[in-house]
């Protein structure tokens, strides 16, 4: 089967369907917080890869792709899991002593982990002096960030979840780094997410039984309704747009547009939660999407 062309520049029915992906994946973290007042972060994790893990599965096989032949994929699909398992379980913890809109401004640190790293996998992506520039824009910016957990914190412990969403961030780099360096990067696209759902959801549903956290007996309308947006609309719906959108269009060209996603995680943090938005982390935003734009050029 041939591969599909890809398209220079975007369409309307892309900038469409990446903004929607966007706001989806910055209203997420608020979803996740809310339902951290009803299930406990592991579980939560966990039972979000199984439910999306069982949909990707059921989709590809009404599309006929072929989930389980040997491509020699086995070992990059199994790092790549693990990664995103551990990326997971440090968000949804992480969540429990940081603001949603905080986290998804760690989050974003991500992009530039990746760019420092893929010169020693892939030897002709090096940086130039602008995007190196960029890269050091960026750290700081989230340097300046996570030293306001320090200096005025909403929470004694609000530095932790800072800490774990830097954490989140480099683990997130380390799976597209995976992705990219091993037999994944031939694999079909729905082949490479079930992977990192099936090992989650393996992983967390274990760690959460092993920390003996509760799962809850009683599921409230409230709780459905998160979870069900976590795991159909953004795990399911919105990751498999993504591979579309990939598959179709030039990825430096989504990668731009990807930067309006912490604006709307800060949006939504205000609006559904409350949470405070400081100058400090207005301004580390600002810096952070002018480091990205300088890496992508």
């Amino acid at each position: 089967m041939s591969l599909p062309t890809r398209q220079t520049q975007l369409d309307p029915r892309a900038i469409a369907l990446l903004l929607l992906c966007c706001v989806l994946w910055g209203i997420n973290q608020v979803a996740v917080k809310v339902a951290l007042t009803e299930i406990g972060p592991l579980w939560q994790a966990g039972l979000r890869s199984v439910v999306a893990g069982l949909l990707v599965w059921l989709w590809a096989a009404s599309r006929g792709v072929r989930l389980f032949e040997r491509d020699g994929s086995l070992g990059g699909g199994l790092l790549a899991g693990a990664l995103f398992a551990a990326e997971f379980a440090c968000i949804f913890i992480g969540l429990q002593y940081t603001s949603a809109s905080r986290m998804v401004v760690f989050l974003y640190l991500s992009p530039f982990v990746v760019a420092l790293c893929m010169p020693w996998i892939a030897h002709g992506e090096k940086l130039s002096s602008k995007q190196w520039t960029g890269l050091l824009l960026a750290f700081g910016a989230v340097a300046f960030a996570f030293a306001e957990g320090f200096s005025s914190p909403h929470s004694p412990t609000q530095w932790w979840g800072d800490a774990l969403g830097v954490a989140a961030a480099v683990l997130w780099a380390g799976t597209t780094l995976a992705i990219r360096g091993t037999r994944l990067a031939q694999a079909q696209a729905e082949k490479t997410l079930l992977y990192q759902l099936g090992v989650s959801a393996v992983a967390l549903c274990a760690a959460a039984a092993f920390a003996g956290e509760p799962l809850p007996t009683h599921w409230s309308p409230r709780l459905l309704g998160l979870f069900g947006f976590q795991a159909v609309i953004v795990s399911f719906a919105s990751y498999l747009v993504w591979f579309w959108l990939i598959r179709h269009y030039a990825a430096t060209k989504l990668a731009v547009f990807t930067l309006s996603t912490p604006l709307f995680g800060l949006v939504a943090g205000a609006l559904l939660l409350g949470e405070g938005v400081s100058t400090r982390l207005v301004m580390a935003l600002a810096a952070l999407t002018a480091g990205i734009v300088l890496v992508n050029r």
